[in-house]
């Protein structure tokens, strides 16, 4: 037997003639409050992500592989990972494909043990999808998966995410109810208000301190 199942085990032979505490939990308290009209759900977001330190820009699906490569030559940053089989990552191969003067794409498709030098040196900016967003805590909603490892949204000192309008929900309470989280938590969901920060060190507030520098959330508003 594992030294989990035995722990699990231990748990569950201590509830043996207990009476389960009745379940009084007020859904109102976390929700009430924290639920907004459709049409104020990104200004709610872009109000709070924009006072930590997160760049907002609102575009379209047809127009976004446009507004990053502005993006990318207005802070001259040489190139720009991606993951290639994903949806997004056609898109920018696509565009890039008509466009050879635009920063290099660089792919996230092998083990990080093969470039981790290059990944953690070399490697300025990164593109990543979002699973949504909360409008009530101003934050992202990350998913990695095979294909778009947490590295991808980590190392690179600027994160660009990609955000569907139609995917901003109120408040974590209504997020762990559409995705039933109650039946099965996600292995590695991440919540992501801002850049990187901390002010550990003489109390003085610093960037990029153990992740990206600059956040910059591209919101696709529906056509």
């Amino acid at each position: 037997m594992s030294a989990k199942q035995n722990i699990l085990d231990k748990l569950r032979q201590s509830l043996t003639g207990t009476t389960p505490v009745p379940d009084d939990f007020d859904e109102a308290l976390v929700t009430e409050i924290y639920t907004y009209p459709p049409e104020q759900r990104i200004a709610q977001l872009r109000k709070l992500m924009e006072a930590v330190h997160t760049e907002i820009h609102l575009t379209h699906s047809a127009d976004w592989p446009a507004l990053l490569a502005q993006l990318l030559q207005a802070r001259d940053l040489p190139s720009l990972l991606i993951a290639p089989t994903t949806p997004h990552g056609r898109r920018i191969t696509e565009h890039w494909a008509n466009n050879p003067q635009l920063p290099v794409l660089k792919a996230y498709d092998r083990p990080v043990e093969e470039w981790k030098a290059e990944l953690f040196n070399e490697t300025p900016a990164s593109l990543t999808t979002t699973l949504g967003a909360i409008a009530a805590t101003g934050s992202l909603i990350l998913w990695p998966t095979r294909e778009e490892p947490r590295l991808m949204s980590l190392v690179p000192p600027v994160h660009f995410a990609l955000l569907k309008a139609s995917e901003i929900y109120d408040n974590f309470y209504q997020v762990q109810r559409q995705f039933a989280w109650a039946q099965g938590m996600p292995t590695n969901a991440l919540l992501v208000s801002g850049p990187s920060k901390t002010a550990d060190i003489e109390q003085v507030l610093a960037y990029g301190a153990h992740g990206p520098k600059d956040l910059v959330v591209l919101i696709l508003e529906d056509q």
